[in-house]
């Protein structure tokens, strides 16, 4: 697994927890300084580096970690360079942590980037904020409680997709990008499994709804 930290915000504490022993870690841009606040080794560190403090590089790159420099005037954001990165180490799975603050535009924009077709080669999961985010293309078991919500998002074209283990199933459907159809679905068990025939879906799971049901 590579781990890519993403700017912006700055991940919850506890997406630590998701980081297994040995991983390598990529750092975009201020992502940098949330992975050393997470107490994680940063491997490489990619961006144009307009948020993270000079300090923070300096440091880091003292310590043995990767420089990447890149222009202010790109064409890609701090993130695709981090996961173009990821790529390059063919990696199985590509864990990527984020934070839910600051602007709605950088938020799109990187729930958009997670399932760009030049990323299929990896099974591409996020945590963002309280939220887990998977992207699936093919065929995903995902493991939760019994009420948790999740939402379905059809990624750059249409999606075929079938269920089980949702309360609402979708036995063959197709989603529309920016269709409401496979909003605020629910576990019905324990496990549930996303087959997609045709394009590629965004799963996400928002995290605990007043206290209702417990977080994995």
């Amino acid at each position: 697994m590579v781990v890519v930290v993403a700017g912006g915000g700055p991940p919850r504490p506890e997406a630590v927890l998701a980081v297994p022993l040995g991983a390598r870690v990529i750092a975009a841009d201020r992502g940098l300084e949330h992975a050393r606040a997470l107490g994680l080794d940063v491997t490489l560190a990619v961006g144009d580096f307009d948020s993270a403090s000079p300090h923070a590089v300096a440091a880091a790159q003292a310590a043995g970690t990767g420089i990447e420099r890149h222009p202010v005037d790109k064409d890609a954001t701090d993130l695709e360079l981090a996961l173009d990165a990821a790529l390059a180490l063919a990696p199985a799975q590509i864990l990527v942590l984020g934070g839910d603050e600051g602007r709605l535009d950088h938020l799109l924009s990187m729930l958009l980037v997670l399932g760009l077709p030049r990323y299929a080669e990896a099974q591409i999961d996020a945590r963002i904020g309280r939220a887990r985010v998977h992207v699936i293309r093919g065929e995903r078991v995902l493991e939760g409680v019994a009420g948790q919500l999740i939402s379905l998002f059809a990624l750059h074209g249409q999606a075929d997709v079938r269920t089980q283990g949702l309360s609402y199933a979708l036995a063959g459907e197709t989603l529309e990008p920016g269709s409401s159809l496979g909003v605020s679905n629910t576990f019905a068990t324990e496990v549930a499994r996303i087959v997609v025939e045709r394009g590629v879906v965004l799963a996400v799971r928002p995290g605990p709804e007043g206290g209702r049901t417990k977080w994995l």
